[in-house]
């Protein structure tokens, strides 16, 4: 790997005596990782029936490292949701996101969703959590990815955050931002990348960063957190955006944060600020600052006024589900029923890829379910339930989207599931199951 010259000296400067070890690294393979969604399952239960081999991630208490042998994104417990392939430093920031209970949660630029979704597995349902980013083709694999996930009491918008600015001040609890930036950090993983940095550097980057974390530092609550990651070495991306923030908000606190392997931060007065150093971990290069805006205040948990909607197939369906569904409220969306998590988020003018729970699509006078409600159900959350050991033939047959026989004598909506571990719905006639998973869940 040839790196740029003036980067090579930068990053001399930088780490002085450890730059010779610096270069080593930059030589050795880059690592692999997943982290467990513990939505669906714990890391005990997961860790039994893992056919990986998995080592801790140290600072990511349900992250593993798998041998590069190893094909977890080819697995058919990867289609059920069951964990999301993350590199590992990029764990860090949504780990040191601490969440109480009501908070509300901006994932400010979200997309493809690893941090949504790591946040989303640390929440209960008295938590919302708005994943947004720019854009708006990019935030369909964050929809997909939380769907997957089965997360429900969360909103996936695409909006600029200096507008959202203006309609959400002073409104979140807690907001991580993970930037956009010269990616230094990930030359090793993704050497093209170092192509994008010849072309633009650092300095193109660093007004969208004072741009983004100044409108999220408006939205942010008396006494909320924010945490503020890159994956790149640039002081100018990092402590000095950091500088930008404190300057602007005298009340905002650097919190000091204990996590081995991690460095200090490289400027004076701000030595909490956190760096990941692939010499000195296994992962790539990050950065990251937890911050705290003046002093804590209560989560407020605010209620909306309440809608219903009653479609004979639809409440028919229903008497078949078990999932609690008493902290929201059901609304139809154009042909689509939507479950709407009642905490209080100002969708005008804001646009929206999904809100709440997509439970299904009404077709004329009939109701179909959706793939996000599949995986947002547990295998005791539906009447009836096919449950396809890993090992059985008819569950790839599924996964690719195939009719599998049914020797039962039900008819109807069926939950199939690989072990006890939703992969979507099928629909029972004459002893065979047609297949209802969604095209884009299917296993190509």
């Amino acid at each position: 790997m040839k790196l740029p010259e003036n980067y090579l000296i930068e990053m001399k400067d930088l780490l002085k005596d450890e730059y010779d070890a610096y270069l080593k690294a930059m030589e050795e393979p880059s690592v692999n990782s997943l982290r467990i969604n513990t939505r669906k399952i714990s890391v005990d239960d997961f860790l039994k029936i893992s056919p990986f081999s998995l080592t801790p991630v140290p600072w990511c208490s349900n992250g593993f490292y798998y041998d590069a042998s190893e094909r977890p994104g080819t697995h058919p417990y990867y289609y059920a949701g069951l964990y999301y392939i993350q590199e590992a430093s990029a764990m860090a920031p949504a780990s040191l996101l601490p969440i109480d209970q009501g908070d509300i949660i901006l994932d400010a630029c979200a997309a493809p969703g690893g941090k949504s979704t790591a946040i989303a597995s640390k929440m209960d349902e008295t938590n919302l959590l708005i994943s947004n980013d720019i854009s708006a083709s990019r935030q369909n694999a964050t929809l997909k990815n939380m769907e997957r996930f089965g997360v429900t009491n969360a909103y996936v918008i695409s909006d600029d955050l200096s507008r959202m600015s203006k309609k959400y001040e002073d409104f979140f609890n807690k907001i991580l931002i993970d930037a956009p930036c010269s990616g230094e950090g990930m030359f090793r993983k993704d050497p093209s990348l170092i192509n994008s940095w010849i072309e633009k550097g650092s300095d193109s980057y660093v007004p969208v960063q004072k741009e983004i974390t100044s409108s999220c530092l408006t939205m942010l609550k008396e006494g909320g957190i924010m945490v503020y990651s890159t994956c790149t070495f640039s002081i100018k991306e990092d402590e000095e955006i950091i500088q930008h923030l404190m300057n602007l908000d005298s009340s905002l606190t650097l919190l000091e944060m204990h996590q081995e392997g991690f460095e200090k931060g490289k400027v004076q007065g701000y030595e909490n600020c956190m760096r990941l150093f692939p010499h000195k971990l296994k992962g790539e290069g990050h950065f990251v600052a937890v911050m705290q805006k003046g002093n804590a205040s209560k989560s407020m948990h605010r209620k909306e006024k309440l809608h219903s909607f009653h479609q004979p197939d639809f409440d028919n369906f229903l008497h078949q589900v078990t999932k609690p569904l008493d902290h929201g409220y059901f609304k139809y969306i154009k042909d689509k029923i939507y479950w709407i998590p009642d905490t209080v988020f100002d969708t005008s003018n804001i646009r929206v890829l999904r809100s709440g729970l997509c439970m299904g699509t009404m077709k004329k006078d009939r109701f179909e379910p959706s793939q996000h409600l599949a995986f947002a159900l547990k295998d005791t959350e539906f009447k009836n339930v096919l449950s396809l050991s890993v090992n059985d033939p008819r569950a790839e047959k599924y996964l690719r989207g195939e009719t599998i026989p049914y020797e039962g004598k039900d008819t109807g909506w069926v939950l199939v599931c690989l072990d006890k571990y939703p992969l979507g719905f099928g629909k029972i006639q004459n002893h065979t199951i047609k297949n209802k998973l969604e095209k884009g869940f299917r296993k190509l």
